[in-house]
């Protein structure tokens, strides 16, 4: 078993990105994965599991819905959740583009959201999804389904390319 410094340095990114995704927030996506980190820290000496990057993206998940729950309130995606910093993936991008697209995905229900995630941005078999998200191998493929035609169909209604 790796110690928690090798698997934040492996996983600490993927974490990250998949959180701003979820939050649409780098301050709150952070605390998800300080809190991430933290939940894993205390079940390491226990940790039996397949895939860790699925494990880890199952555990900020869970982070995400507790802050929502706890915070009595669901807020959509503001229309400026861009980091100010630059990144690789920003500069490659057109800035517009990608504010479209992450508003289309943070209009997805919350559950096809994290599904369409895990399997576009982290490559988590659909195995993973299923068991992370707590469903079916075809809920888990369905999800991932419903979540690309919406999100085709909220694009074109935004002008932009399916």
């Amino acid at each position: 078993m790796s110690t928690i410094e090798e698997i934040y340095r492996a996983y600490s990114d993927e974490v990250y990105r998949f959180s701003c995704w979820l939050c649409g927030d780098s301050a709150e996506a952070e605390d998800i994965v300080s809190e991430t980190f933290l939940r894993l820290w205390g079940s390491l000496d226990d940790l039996q599991v397949e895939t860790m990057k699925a494990y880890l993206l199952t555990i900020a998940r869970n982070v995400f819905i507790s802050q929502r729950r706890r915070s009595g309130r669901y807020r959509p995606l503001p229309e400026n959740v861009m980091d100010s910093s630059p990144s690789p993936d920003v500069e490659a991008e057109d800035r517009e583009e990608v504010r479209e697209l992450m508003s289309a995905v943070g209009a997805l229900p919350e559950g096809e959201r994290a599904a369409l995630l895990m399997r576009m941005q982290h490559d988590v078999p659909y195995e993973e999804i299923a068991r992370s998200l707590g469903i079916s191998l075809a809920a888990a493929k369905v999800r991932v389904h419903r979540a690309r035609i919406k999100l085709a169909q909220l694009r074109s209604n935004l002008g932009g390319e399916p």
